[in-house]
């Protein structure tokens, strides 16, 4: 009996006391948030309506499925990693922006003389349990957190724990100079110790400067929330990064909807596009892109380049881990949209947009090298 009583009891410490949760709004912020046309009765939403609800069938039909087990959900090979010097970084040879993946969504941004990491979940496992999450296939990143240079900006897509990683940011924080995070964001920052003064909370078509580039937040038909009773209470979204030359954008995390091409009319066409392709299930594509929609979405933008992202580091759906890359892959040659498959750490010049790259995901190819 005295276990039954200690499991809640244990829960709800664990939901009070872990930091990895983040903060939550003071009167003046949400006072803030009630200004946004995207708020209403504390909650944020999306442009079209967006059903987040998990009916009975449906759950008893993911848990069939996830009970089932499938050994095709995460390689059974080591992923091949390409590793990153700080002083390769620092000492840069070329003017031209430089990309370089460390899987999933997390990208570090080279771009007119500045370092920007985008959603840079760095760590082993996005969960606040991370026994109980999926781990990252790689055993190593390109660079790690500690050998980094200075970083001039991060920029958050939503709080979701594989985009929004405690362990990364406290790690990053003397690194950092600003972060850029739609509303609410921000207050999980602060509770982890970063300054207000560093922190640049922006709602959806807000813009802001800095030197030479321009981060503009855009549209995602998406949801937010770290526990239990918060879902909303944050805000998501898309980012638009303009410099002097290239035009780039990122996804973050959604499903398909209208936006896309919104964003394309409004700043297109793009240079080069990341764009979620993976974790995704017919039974939530409202809120994560199928492969061929991330294609469509791709032309949207107007995308001269897209990248497949939101896989190749953890499985968070019931699909096999290359699946997202296939399928993008063969409905982008229909559309004749140009794709870009990289290694983990290998650099993305965007000189090269005619660069071919590796079937890296493919067994075959790599015991064969």
């Amino acid at each position: 009996m005295l276990i039954i009583l200690l499991i809640p009891v244990s829960g709800l410490l664990f939901i009070n006391l872990n930091s990895e949760l983040g903060g939550n709004p003071t009167k003046e912020q949400t006072i803030k948030y009630i200004q946004s046309d995207n708020y209403k009765d504390g909650k944020f939403f999306n442009q079209i309506p967006t059903s987040l609800d998990m009916n009975f069938k449906k759950f008893i039909s993911v848990l069939g499925d996830f009970l089932k087990g499938d050994p095709t959900r995460q390689p059974d090979f080591e992923l091949p990693v390409e590793k990153i010097d700080s002083l390769e970084i620092t000492n840069k040879t070329t003017d031209y922006t430089r990309l370089t993946w460390f899987g999933h969504s997390a990208f570090l941004l080279e771009m007119d003389g500045k370092n920007i990491l985008i959603d840079p979940m760095l760590g082993e496992s996005p969960s606040p349990i991370p026994v109980l999450g999926s781990k990252r296939y790689s055993r190593e990143l390109p660079i790690t957190i500690n050998k980094m240079p200075a970083i001039d900006i991060v920029v958050i897509s939503h709080d979701h724990y594989d985009h929004l990683d405690y362990g990364s940011i406290k790690k990053l924080i003397d690194k950092v100079g600003s972060f850029y995070t739609p509303l609410g964001v921000g207050v999980h920052l602060e509770k982890w110790g970063i300054s207000k003064e560093k922190i640049h909370e922006l709602d959806w078509w807000d813009e802001i400067k800095h030197e030479n580039l321009t981060f503009i937040l855009t549209p995602s038909r998406h949801f937010s929330g770290r526990g239990l009773f918060d879902r909303n209470t944050t805000l998501w979204g898309s980012w638009v990064i303009k410099g002097i030359d290239d035009n780039i954008y990122f996804s973050g995390d959604g499903g398909y909807g209208p936006h896309f091409k919104e964003i394309g009319e409004k700043y297109g066409p793009f240079d080069f596009a990341m764009i979620e392709c993976g974790q995704y299930d017919e039974r939530w594509n409202q809120i994560h892109m199928m492969p061929e929609e991330s294609a469509r979405a791709a032309v949207d933008v107007k995308a001269k380049l897209m990248m497949p992202i939101h896989w190749g580091a953890f499985t968070l759906a019931l699909h096999s881990w290359t699946d997202p890359v296939e399928r993008v892959i063969a409905k982008a040659r229909e559309l004749d949209m140009p794709v870009a498959t990289p290694k983990i750490g290998e650099v993305i010049l965007l000189d090269t947009l005619n660069k071919s790259y590796s079937m890296w995901w493919e067994k075959s190819v790599m015991v064969n090298k």
